[in-house]
């Protein structure tokens, strides 16, 4: 029902006059008859007894507007609530997918910061691959994902959040630690892989590729899932592995992993904003994006 048509009825019920429920609504005389008139037509019944020198209402006519003040009460606190929504204090739920990459480093540190500044909002982080995070998202099961490779799929859009350095990761004191080696020198190296699906693994077989090798040129020994476990078996000498600078900066502040440098390689990756395709974003989301991204400019 149109509540423009029911606040024209309550105002001229109230003032007993169209030209007076004019002036307070503040529109002309015939815009309120056109109102009253669609009204009438619109539930089959007269509402105004208009034979008097006063408008009255009819028996119908008192019955909806009874039933006409509360409905545009509510609208009114309705409206109410959604602009305190909007411009009070931050409340609600934040879902966030994230690959290990941005999910394991650098973004429960950002969530962390942007939840204490709003202690109404819930965060939630679930980490897993690039590809299960961009299905997450997809299939709305949550609202943001953040990964470290874009991947085709209709359902969502990527955009570009924050540049991410990926390094050749060595043990400690290995013969390639602090040098820069040839394409040559690596295959000869054991290396471990990330599990396909990595946004990692993606940086790095399109920067062989372009290098006119392929993953499979390489002395790959160890395939390990995702990066925390590539880390630890670098961390206990078992090859090397290209990483996350961000993923292993506590490592090289201890002193437990150094980093070599590949000739013809200059890995990096953007990481990358997901969101669903057509899906309202939240409040909660909009101001964490602004906050992130000012955060890691």
């Amino acid at each position: 029902m149109d509540t423009r048509q029911l606040a024209a009825f309550c105002a001229v019920v109230e003032r007993r006059s169209f030209s007076h429920a004019a002036e307070q609504l503040g529109v002309t005389q015939p815009a309120v008859s056109l109102q009253i008139r669609s009204l009438e037509k619109r539930l089959g019944i007269q509402l105004l007894d208009r034979s008097g020198r006063r408008v009255e209402p009819t028996e119908a006519g008192s019955r909806l507007y009874r039933n006409a003040q509360r409905l545009l009460a509510m609208e009114e606190q309705l409206l109410a609530d959604l602009g305190n929504e909007a411009e009070g204090e931050l409340a609600g739920r934040l879902e966030i997918g994230a690959s290990t990459g941005p999910g394991g480093t650098v973004l429960p540190v950002v969530l962390a910061e942007f939840q204490q500044l709003n202690p109404a909002v819930h965060v939630a982080l679930a980490v897993s691959d690039t590809q299960h995070v961009v299905e997450q998202v997809a299939r709305r099961e949550v609202e943001l994902g953040v990964v470290g490779a874009s991947r085709r799929h209709r359902g969502v859009t990527f955009e570009p959040f924050f540049r991410d350095e990926v390094v050749l990761a060595v043990p400690r004191g290995h013969r390639f630690a602090g040098k820069a080696v040839t394409l040559d020198e690596l295959r000869s190296e054991p290396l471990v892989l990330m599990q396909e699906g990595a946004g990692v693994r993606q940086v790095i077989e399109e920067e062989l590729r372009a290098a006119g090798l392929r993953l499979r040129d390489l002395d790959v020994r160890l395939e390990l899932g995702l990066q925390e476990s590539a880390r630890s078996a670098v961390v206990s000498g078992h090859g090397v592995t290209f990483i996350s600078r961000s993923a292993i900066e506590a490592d090289l502040a201890a002193g437990t992993v150094d980093i070599g440098r590949v000739e013809g390689l200059e890995p990096s990756r953007e990481i990358s904003l997901v969101r669903s395709v057509g899906r309202a974003e939240t409040r909660v989301a909009q101001e964490f994006v602004a906050f992130a991204r000012a955060r890691l400019a």
